[in-house]
């Protein structure tokens, strides 16, 4: 499966003369109706390429954010394994005031440095998820002619 192309927004499925620039002289001997296909094509092959590009940007996102959210369970079991063995330690605190309960506090420590290394580990691989930065790039790239402008339209 290939990626969208970046930039010109050119694909396998593009025809160098449907999205060329015109010469007076073309537009000029082109009848309306073939410039309004011309100016379809080029709006559904931008469409496509758009799509496409969004697709291909979300499953990269999608992994990123898969790997985050493991990591946030990761943090999350080392969170109740804090719990547990805080627990153990005070029980064992309350039966037996030094010996056990001491080790059982010791071992809670350690999972608590875990779940804070699984969960700094889960934050700075959540900031990488950008959302669908290459698409919003492209989209904003699309000539002002076709976008709407509503300060200018009378009614």
């Amino acid at each position: 499966m290939s990626m969208p192309t970046q930039g010109s927004g050119l694909d396998s499925g593009y025809h160098p003369t449907a999205g060329a620039p015109h010469t007076d002289a073309e537009v000029k001997n082109s009848s309306l109706g073939d410039l309004m296909r011309q100016v379809t094509t080029d709006l559904s092959t931008l469409m496509r390429q758009e799509v496409e590009l969004a697709k291909a940007e979300i499953r990269q996102e999608g992994k990123k954010a898969g790997k985050a959210a493991g990591l946030f369970g990761g943090a999350g079991f080392g969170g109740y394994m804090v719990a547990l063995f805080v627990s153990i330690a005070v029980w064992q605190f309350l039966d037996n005031v030094m010996d056990s309960g001491l080790a059982a506090l010791i071992v809670a420590v350690i999972w608590a440095v875990v779940a804070a290394v699984l969960y700094s580990a889960a934050k700075k691989n959540a900031q990488h998820v950008r959302g669908l930065k290459q698409t919003n790039d492209s989209v904003q790239r699309i000539p002002d002619a076709l976008k709407p402008h509503p300060e200018g339209v009378t009614r």
